[in-house]
């Protein structure tokens, strides 16, 4: 077991990523983060509202997350990686453009150091806003 020196929470993995501190906001969220990887998060957060202005920003699983009626994505940063989770249906949807990333049903990884494709963020929540106004898809 290892042991948070911060807040003294026990994890089975060393160093496991958590807050030691759940955020209030994504505000709150952001500026918990490692100073460059904060820029990062805010250009994910503003291509997430510009695709999806009437979204409403909350934390949800301890992740910054948007809703409109239910969850469109969730966003997380991790020690190597920026975690998005737009649901199962949008990387099979996206699965070309996604071809250069680690993906898993219902989540994808960018990773840090490499440029993040903002347009293809922007992409997969404007293309989860129309299947959730069908009612497709929810997360």
């Amino acid at each position: 077991m290892w042991k948070c020196p911060k807040c003294g929470r026990e994890f089975k993995n060393t160093e496991q990523d958590h807050f030691c501190v759940k955020p209030n906001s994504i505000d709150e969220y952001i500026a918990a983060q490692p100073e460059d990887v904060r820029p990062l998060l805010q250009n994910i957060r503003e291509a997430i509202h510009a695709a999806a202005p009437e979204a409403t920003e909350k934390i949800s699983w301890q992740m910054p997350t948007f809703w409109q009626d239910e969850n469109l994505i969730h966003f997380a940063a991790f020690k190597k990686h920026i975690g998005l989770y737009p649901g199962g249906e949008a990387t099979s949807e996206f699965a070309k453009r996604l071809a250069g990333y680690k993906t898993s049903k219902g989540a994808i990884q960018l990773p840090l150091g490499k440029p993040i494709d903002y347009e293809l963020i922007t992409d997969i929540v404007r293309w989860r806003t129309k299947r959730k106004a069908k009612g497709s898809e929810i997360l």
